[in-house]
């Protein structure tokens, strides 16, 4: 488990010389954002089955985070999941069991975290995967119970997400460009949030 003080911050290690996070060809894709749907978290439980069924025991934890795990939130509608492994970096012992179940590996950042992301749809599914001392699942968890609890930072953010979808799409940008675009409303709530949780 991360200490408090590694839950809480934000600094990174820089990007390898010539080194790329993508695996595969990259795509542009417009910004979709649509009203909150009460149906995420079932599509969220239907996902979970297929890692579990694919990983058994090896799946340490597995998380509903991002906005569609936000009752209320509006949202793109692609389902993001947190996956605790053992160790990321042997991806043998992990990636092609998912990958038999229909997930693919679009991003390796073993440089942030051990961090890698796979794809899926039916439904659309962003699954994250992290080793048990990476800090970022518990952002993400803290990030979604105060916005759970939180009405006033949950239409912040909203407005946030549609304005930097907005201006995304209409200047033809990447998915990391609109995520970009609402750091910094995000890192206001993260603040307090951390303090709410008595982390700083």
């Amino acid at each position: 488990m991360p200490t408090p003080s590694e839950i809480v911050d934000f600094s990174e290690d820089p990007v390898p010389a010539g080194a790329s996070p993508w695996v595969g060809p990259r795509s542009r894709e417009r910004i979709e954002m649509v009203r909150a749907d009460p149906g995420w978290p079932a599509r969220f439980h239907a996902v979970a089955d297929r890692v579990r069924g694919a990983l058994g025991p090896r799946v340490l934890e597995l998380h509903h985070v991002g906005s569609t795990s936000v009752p209320g939130l509006d949202a793109k509608p692609i389902i993001d999941v947190d996956l605790i492994v053992a160790d990321p970096s042997d991806e043998a012992a992990w990636l092609p069991p998912l990958e038999a179940a229909g997930f693919v590996l679009r991003v390796r950042e073993p440089w942030w975290q051990e961090h890698r992301m796979l794809r899926s749809e039916d439904p659309a599914t962003n699954l994250h995967v992290f080793g048990p001392e990476s800090a970022e699942p518990w952002k993400h968890r803290i990030f979604r119970d105060h916005l759970r609890c939180n009405a006033r930072d949950r239409e912040h953010y909203a407005s946030a997400k549609h304005a930097a979808a907005e201006q995304a799409n209409r200047r033809g940008e990447t998915t990391m460009d609109y995520n970009l675009r609402k750091q910094e409303t995000i890192r206001e709530i993260y603040a307090r949030a951390f303090r709410a949780a008595g982390l700083i």
